[in-house]
């Protein structure tokens, strides 16, 4: 075999070049991370797990809900005749809020499974919310985490909704994950295992809900919207549709709670996020996020003045 120096120059390089390119289809190479880096501050690992009775109970469809044996974790399931859904023993004014949901896979377009803040009993009509939603989905496609705000009566009537939704980087049908919900008198912190996936600041009285809310979590029927905008409806042949939800989480200022009641953290330092949480959050919204009202040119944006 002749020798590299022994070929004339034009030939040589051919032989490199080639040699090269093997190595680059042999050698594995380095791609995008899969998961957000480290956030630094893990607010749900401070908070001990409740049993359900605790600091919830059972608002409609209990004919759909079961309570484990230990009373810590509840499935919920929709059929043709109703969904379900529990809601806080008590109103809070601030709080940490959270729980750990797996949903089911195949085909779910149209199921909402939430977790979430609202008023809306106290304030029918005129009500705040702020969401956290598993949108289910078709076969092949991911499901759909919805966040949103609705502020004094936005989600009522004419629905001025603040939606920001992420497809995640991992399977929620295939495992328990947490997802919480920090909500501050300055802001408003949307969690995925402890990540921060979206924070929403108070930057005006009128964007921002001030008023008392309650936690609840039900599995209802949103065909009309929830997947791709409503084109693919719930199927009741694949009936029932199942939620799973454990590791409930409650910790906050009460609404009969003294001024003093101090909020929980929402980062190390209290409030503004640390480098850490910043950049874990950049990943999610970099890599996950597939819509944000703010970017959406068809939207009235005289109607949102904090974007």
């Amino acid at each position: 075999m002749a020798r590299t120096g022994d070929l004339p120059v034009q030939q040589a390089a051919a032989l490199l070049l080639a040699c090269a390119l093997a190595l680059l289809v042999l050698q594995p190479q380095p791609c995008r991370a899969q998961h957000p880096p480290s956030p630094g501050y893990y607010p749900s690992a401070t908070l001990r797990s409740l049993a359900f009775s605790e600091a919830y109970q059972t608002l409609w469809g209990s004919q759909h809900q079961t309570l484990s044996p230990d009373g810590k974790s509840l499935t919920l399931w929709m059929d043709r005749s109703s969904g379900s859904g529990f809601k806080s023993a008590r109103a809070y004014r601030n709080g940490y809020f959270g729980a750990s949901v797996r949903v089911q896979p195949g085909y779910t377009a149209g199921v909402n499974t939430a977790f979430y803040l609202s008023n809306n009993e106290e304030y029918p009509g005129h009500h705040d919310e702020i969401d956290m939603e598993l949108l289910g989905t078709v076969p092949g496609e991911p499901y759909t985490l919805q966040t949103n705000v609705y502020v004094r009566g936005s989600g009522d009537g004419t629905v001025v909704g603040r939606e920001m939704r992420f497809h995640l980087w991992f399977d929620p049908t295939a495992d328990f994950h947490h997802y919480a919900i920090i909500w501050n008198p300055d802001e408003i912190l949307f969690l995925v295992d402890d990540v921060p996936i979206r924070r929403y600041e108070r930057k005006t009285e009128a964007t921002f809900p001030d008023r008392e809310m309650w936690a609840y979590g039900s599995i209802w029927d949103a065909s009309d919207w929830a997947t791709d905008g409503g084109r693919y409806r719930a199927d009741y042949r694949y009936q029932p549709f199942v939620s799973r939800y454990a590791d409930l989480k409650v910790s906050g200022c009460a609404a009969d709670a003294p001024q003093g009641c101090q909020p929980v953290p929402a980062s190390p330092s209290g409030s503004a996020l640390s480098p850490q949480q910043e950049a874990a959050m950049r990943w999610a919204q970099r890599n996950s996020m597939v819509y944000y009202y703010c970017l959406d040119s068809s939207r009235d944006h005289a109607l949102y003045p904090e974007c």
